[in-house]
């Protein structure tokens, strides 16, 4: 259904060191730069994610995040980890969340813009 996302970023070189960071352990990598945006895939394939550059940018509102898919949960504990490492903000450790249904493993952390994203695997 989504071909790409785009997302506005107030200073572009703080979220591409993040971006950078929490997508590798999801086996995704920077697939263009330019000097106002950046783009994110698969390995040799097309941007699914990309960032502008835009000084007025802000975080949609509440109820508003972004799921990023995970190979695994170790996959998800990494990138958690790597958010937090690279500037971003806690908003729910890895762990089971049953109640979004069976083998269901997420976090939740905020980019440091405010997007919220989840690090997600369906196990």
């Amino acid at each position: 259904m989504l071909d790409h996302v785009s997302l506005g970023v107030r200073e572009l070189p703080r979220s591409i060191a993040f971006y950078d960071a929490v997508l590798a352990p999801l086996g995704q990598v920077r697939v263009w730069t330019y000097e106002r945006a950046a783009g994110y895939g698969a390995p040799g394939g097309n941007d699914k994610l990309a960032l502008f550059a835009r000084p007025e940018a802000h975080a949609a509102g509440p109820g508003t995040h972004l799921a990023l898919t995970a190979s695994s949960d170790a996959a998800v504990e990494a990138a958690w980890a790597a958010a937090l490492a690279s500037g971003g903000s806690d908003e729910g450790a890895p762990g089971q969340r049953p109640h979004y249904g069976a083998g269901y493993f997420a976090a939740f952390v905020r980019d440091p813009d405010g997007h919220k994203l989840e690090l997600v695997h369906h196990g």
